[in-house]
């Protein structure tokens, strides 16, 4: 039996004003599912995350998140950013960053109770850093503060779950953290979209795949859209290949 749809895009094309930014994205993430979005720098990427979140205008088309159009979805959706967008030097902890989560639940004027202080520590503990609470987030390293922000979105207890570029210079123990907690939130049901430059790390660990360069050249399961065909064409003509076991590598 198929899962509920979550995110689908209806030949979805997104512009900033009258440039075009994106053009022609169709497909469905279901609920339960791990879906990356790849391609080159400059392919869209991060321009589909901030549509989905309601930040762009979709110019023609639709994006539906959730049965409801972004913006209005947004109390149900956390966001991930990339932890280097973030000033390491704001005098906060560890633990007041994960409470953030809360908030779009209670509303900034209403003081977080027993019951978001246990979701924060049960979130921090998932991704493996319950004894950093009371550090200073921006003690902690790259990967790590990762994993701080994916716990403010586990907080949250997010229906759909948005990641741009989170194993960007990420250690390999904070990249596996990472990918043990997406696992599970998908496992419990929540849509999950992630921006990605590893093409090897998307075959192995999602469940599609739309592979963008200013417009989709393919979506679906990975076996069907990470061809070396469709790969040359989104990536202009680098030379990507299949590897023997599966894996993507890149000639030189």
């Amino acid at each position: 039996m198929s899962r509920p749809a979550a995110i689908v895009f209806d030949q979805a094309s997104i512009a900033y004003g009258r440039v075009p930014a994106l053009e022609q994205v169709h497909g469905t993430v279901r609920r339960g599912e791990i879906v990356a979005l790849v391609g080159p720098n400059g392919a869209g990427k991060s321009t589909l995350i901030k549509a989905l979140l309601g930040l762009v205008p979709v110019a023609s088309g639709s994006i539906t998140v959730l049965g409801q159009a972004p913006a209005q979805a947004r109390r149900l959706v956390a966001y991930v950013p990339q932890a280097d967008t973030l000033d390491p030097d704001f005098p906060i902890s560890v633990a007041q960053v994960v409470l953030m989560g809360r908030y779009r639940r209670i509303g900034w004027l209403r003081p977080p109770g027993r019951a978001d202080r246990d979701a924060a520590a049960e979130a921090l503990a998932a991704v493996g850093l319950a004894h950093r609470a009371a550090d200073r987030f921006g003690t902690l390293s790259g990967g790590q503060r990762q994993r701080v922000l994916l716990a403010r979105a586990i907080a949250a207890q997010p229906e759909a779950l948005l990641l741009d570029e989170p194993f960007n210079g990420v250690d390999a123990v904070s990249q596996e953290a990472l990918l043990d907690t997406i696992k599970t939130l998908a496992a419990g049901g929540a849509a999950v979209v992630v921006s990605t430059h590893d093409l090897g790390l998307a075959q192995l660990t999602c469940d599609g795949i739309c592979l963008l360069n200013r417009h989709q050249f393919g979506f679906g399961p990975p076996a069907d859209v990470l061809t070396p065909d469709l790969l040359r064409a989104a990536y202009g003509g680098a030379a990507l290949e299949l590897g023997d076991r599966g894996l993507i590598v890149a000639r030189s």
